[in-house]
């Protein structure tokens, strides 16, 4: 986990210029380029090139950091409400969900059903390895016929 930054002092946001600063504030707020250049008063363009320095860009993600990191609690305090007490099924799932995918206890794209899927997909594809090894170290030559079914439905026999 990220150490969580506390602006002030030696920080890049400190060592901006007021205007750079509240520039940074303001793209954070979602505010478009003209109504920044015209709250800082400078050009358009300016702003725009700021945001490609290096330096800019830091400040921006320190800013960003300590922005959110004030929010977390109330975040979680509200996450916690609606799986506890949310109106509909779909709301307490949906907050259960952004809990676990932030505690990395399930994918983007997890679901019971995909998640046995792939364990069976895994198991047949192992079992589909063994045999091959077998075939080339010639295990598989006391055994009797093995019929592979692939994944459009066709039979391919081994002819031993």
């Amino acid at each position: 986990m990220s150490k969580l930054l506390k602006l002030g002092k030696n920080t890049a946001f400190d060592k901006l210029t007021w205007q750079r600063r509240t520039a940074v504030i303001r793209l954070f707020e979602g505010k478009t380029l003209k109504e920044i250049s015209q709250e800082v008063r400078c050009h358009i363009n300016t702003v725009e090139n700021w945001k490609s320095m290096p330096e800019f860009q830091k400040a921006q993600n320190e800013y960003s950091i300590y922005a959110l990191s004030n929010l977390l609690p109330d975040a979680i305090s509200e996450l916690s409400k609606l799986i506890k007490s949310g109106k509909s099924e779909m709301v307490r799932l949906q907050a259960v969900q952004t809990v676990m995918k932030h505690a990395n206890l399930l994918s983007d794209n997890s679901t019971p059903e995909l998640d046995k899927a792939k364990a069976r997909k895994a198991s047949a594809e192992a079992d589909i390895a063994e045999w091959k090894r077998n075939e080339l170290t010639g295990d598989n030559s006391n055994r009797e016929s093995t019929t592979l079914v692939d994944d459009i439905g066709g039979t391919s026999d081994d002819d031993h």
